[in-house]
């Protein structure tokens, strides 16, 4: 019964292993028009895909970030110019499907946010530390029999059960 297994194991997974072929594409052919093709890269560049929402529709895979890239070739063919591709793209989408979105009053958060919270943190930081160092500087010194206590203890003559608590 032990050679059983293993033989078997090896044949369902190569059965497995032949039953999902590579998925894979033609080449796209190139652009008629190296100069537009080169406007698209540069424009799809600027934009942020909305499914993947941390790559530029340049190099996003999802299906709709190719047809946003085959929308701007059209626009691209018609003769519009690269700013009103961009803002026709702001105009559907928002400021969001810009990946450096202008400074104004409805991203002010965004360019000022990360400022913000070092801010605050720090600022939230340095009360800490003041207040710890205020504890740190508020303790008492040893009065006279505590003193006494730790240096009996850190000589090694008596140990903490010999003394009573004292009130502190």
């Amino acid at each position: 019964m032990r050679h059983f297994f293993p033989k078997y194991a090896l044949a369902a997974s190569l059965l497995l292993a032949a039953a999902f072929p590579a998925h894979a594409e033609e080449a796209r052919p190139l652009a008629d028009d190296p100069a537009a093709e080169q406007r698209l890269v540069e424009i799809s560049s600027e934009l942020r895909c909305l499914v993947c929402q941390n790559e530029t529709i340049a190099a996003s895979n999802a299906d709709l970030a190719q047809d946003l890239r085959a929308q701007i070739r059209n626009m691209i063919k018609v003769g519009k110019s690269n700013d009103d591709i961009i803002d026709y793209m702001v105009a559907r989408y928002g400021d969001f499907v810009r990946y450096r979105p202008p400074f104004k009053g409805l991203t002010l958060l965004l360019w000022l946010g990360p400022l913000l919270f070092f801010l605050i943190g720090g600022a939230g930081l340095r009360g800490y530390l003041v207040r710890r160092n205020r504890a740190l500087a508020a303790d008492a010194p040893l009065n006279a029999e505590d003193e006494r206590r730790a240096n009996a203890l850190i000589a090694g003559g008596s140990s903490a059960a010999d003394f009573p608590e004292s009130p502190s």
